[in-house]
């Protein structure tokens, strides 16, 4: 072997991924001395998007006081490249889960926050916005995030409030015009985890409000609030928005900014690697290490494994996948170019139990793996 490509996602609430790159690195060195290792840590639009970006393609931090899932204040931040004519924001930084802590209420939660990172990097000059849309604690459709911008809403009483998850049926007029000038030449990008449209079965509700803390009776409820802001956003804005491709992203923000903003919606993980060159990246490389926190059905929807698997098998060049879990139903990640799948969990226990021992089972994974590796090649 001489050289190896890294380039997982992060294990979320265990390791980053450049913590992961150090980790892979250091044990496969013990194994092959003389391999070049090409580390790329990366995030397909959740946490970690900003930093995987800064470190593959240089810039400045920003970082900023604004409003938190529950309006409250927080610190947070984006990040500044090509000369401050591009900003790259994750929602996460001010509408994400690990933000509401114990307090779990999708219906309640607002993406304000992340309007205000929005217009700040407008404010500063900035032409184009790539927005990762992933790990969020709403449900809202990006209706705070377009309120913090300038956009403004009404109910029936013409009386202009900022719509959450609970409320979007409230809705009855949308007013674009209030939108700060600066806003016309923006290009906006949104990187999506995940390709569900907007509700229904597959949608934002149904498939994420569970694990933001909503139970059967909420999930029904957000659901119907969905559908009637998308009736909404389609008699007000012209924009049919329901089933567009990754519109379920982030609690329907994937639709909402398409429909404010004219985003563009994308899969994080192409949009990253692109950025960082992949394929030129990978062109002489004998093997890939990627890996996520947990493999399971969704990640064949198209997260970062998988779409860095679709990329290497167009080269030739094998995938090993090397996660913290594997759900049920992952077969199909072998028919996208992922050769081989092994989890670091190594003892039978809850992950808050196990989350502190993440490095090092990382480490034993690895260092088994690659002994296995060379036995072949011996």
């Amino acid at each position: 072997m001489k050289k190896f490509v890294l380039i997982p996602d992060s294990f979320k609430g265990a390791m980053s991924s450049a913590e992961i790159c150090r980790i892979m690195k250091t044990q496969i060195l013990r194994h092959y001395q003389d391999a070049e290792i090409v580390s790329i840590p990366v995030a397909d639009g959740g946490e970690g998007s900003v930093d995987a970006y800064l470190a593959a393609a240089g810039g400045e931090k920003i970082t900023l006081q604004v409003k938190g899932p529950y309006m409250e204040d927080i610190r947070g931040f984006y990040g500044l490249m090509d000369r401050g004519n591009t900003a790259v924001i994750e929602m996460a930084a001010a509408a994400g889960l690990p933000l509401a802590g114990d307090r779990l209420r999708p219906d309640k939660t607002t993406t304000y926050g992340v309007g205000q990172l929005i217009l700040d990097a407008v404010n500063r000059g900035c032409k184009k916005i790539i927005l990762g849309l992933g790990g969020s604690a709403t449900n809202d459709f990006g209706a705070g995030a377009a309120a913090a911008a300038g956009v403004r809403f009404f109910d029936q009483e013409g009386a202009p409030f900022v719509p959450v998850g609970e409320t979007l049926s409230r809705i009855a007029r949308i007013d674009k015009g209030a939108l700060p000038p600066a806003f016309k030449p923006v290009e906006f990008l949104c990187m999506c985890d995940i390709d569900n449209p907007l509700y229904g079965p597959q949608g934002a509700s149904y498939v994420f409000a569970p694990q933001k803390g909503a139970d059967k009776a909420m999930v029904e409820f957000l659901d119907a609030q969905l559908r009637a802001v998308a009736e909404t956003v389609r008699r007000e804005l012209g924009a049919d928005v329901a089933s567009l491709s990754g519109a379920g992203a982030a609690g329907g923000m994937g639709g909402g900014m398409a429909a404010f903003f004219g985003a563009r919606l994308q899969m994080g993980i192409e949009t990253v690697l692109d950025a960082v060159d992949f394929d030129r990246l990978i062109r002489d490389a004998d093997m890939i290490f990627t890996g996520e926190g947990r493999l399971d059905s969704q990640s064949l929807r198209g997260k970062a494994v998988i779409g860095i698997a679709r990329r290497a098998k167009r080269r030739g060049v094998p995938v090993i996948a090397v996660v913290g879990d594997i759900g049920d139903n992952i077969e199909g990640v072998y028919a996208e170019g992922v050769r081989a799948v092994f989890s670091i969990n190594r003892v039978a226990r809850p992950f808050k139990e196990v989350q502190s021992r993440a490095p090092g089972d990382l480490a034993l994974t690895m260092d088994s793996l690659l002994r296995f590796m060379v036995l072949c090649r011996e």
